[in-house]
């Protein structure tokens, strides 16, 4: 498939772009999906805004960049990213636009390190276009949180995984009729579910445990195989049963390490149980 796209003359702010070649559009041959390599539209959960989700290298997990390009000279290098045939690299390619990540810009986020003036506009631009609204000094205390760990530990057939977000909004990352992501979650209405356990907080790679004795993980090695590899690839029961179905996301599973993500290990169980969404 080749993409029929004209490529723009001109970027966002009017400056003349260079003619790119259409290129054709292929699925890895080590791709775990049926994605093609480009991006993946999505919004921030924190903000509202658009960001594109691409593959990074070495297979790490995808990461959500700004849909436009910006002027290197106003993007601190450590911040600079750019992609070359559909993976993103951290760092710039030697013009003078590059790519920025979006939590950097993210108006819900508190900036990591001093923004320059550009970026600072451009944050304030995503506050008035977002559905995010800070809070104001005259509003009340926020009451005490509800233990819900926003990325929560997972044990699928007795491997262990970090979610992207908590267990009930793991979406299904399956294509619907209309070529839109299915809105369904993994996590079935009726139907079997996982249970939330103290397990003890194993080493990897041989090295030293963590002081932690115990972390919340939900577990799901308790349910048929057919079952934990719905959960594994990402799939309503509807898309499970398709399995024709191609995937328009990749699944946001990350290797555990209790070392790389110490602090997403809780030591007690969540207050309450997570909730089965009504279906759409």
């Amino acid at each position: 498939m080749c993409s029929t796209t004209d490529s723009s003359r001109r970027r966002w702010d009017g400056t003349t772009a260079a003619p790119r070649h259409l290129r054709a559009l292929r699925v890895a041959a080590d791709s775990p999906s049926r994605l093609l390599r480009t991006a993946q539209p999505g919004r921030c959960r924190d903000c509202g805004n658009r960001i594109d989700w691409y593959t990074r290298t070495q297979g790490r997990r995808p990461v959500g960049l700004h849909p436009q390009e910006l002027a290197a000279a106003a993007v601190p290098a450590s911040c600079r990213w750019h992609v070359d045939s559909g993976i993103a690299h951290a760092a710039g390619d030697g013009t003078r636009w590059c790519r920025i990540p979006h939590p950097v810009l993210c108006p819900a986020r508190e900036p990591t390190e001093p923004l320059t003036p550009h970026l600072a506009e451009l944050r304030r631009r995503l506050l008035d276009t977002g559905a995010f609204t800070p809070p104001s000094p005259s509003d009340p205390p926020a009451s005490k949180p509800v233990c819900r760990p926003a990325r929560p530990v997972v044990q699928i057939l007795y491997g262990r995984y970090l979610a992207a977000r908590p267990v009930d909004d793991i979406q299904c990352v399956a294509q619907a009729r209309r070529r839109h992501r299915c809105p369904h979650p993994v996590l079935a209405a009726e139907g079997p579910a996982g249970v939330w356990r103290l397990m003890p907080v194993t080493a990897a790679r041989g090295q030293l445990a963590l002081p932690a004795a115990d972390m919340a993980v939900y577990d799901l090695t308790h349910l048929p195989y057919a079952e934990q590899l719905r959960w594994r690839t990402q799939r309503c029961p509807a898309h499970a049963a398709a399995p024709a179905a191609a995937d328009l996301a990749l699944a946001d599973w990350e290797v555990f390490d209790p070392l790389l993500h110490h602090q997403h290990i809780h030591a007690r169980l969540p207050a309450t149980a997570p909730r089965r969404r009504d279906r759409p």
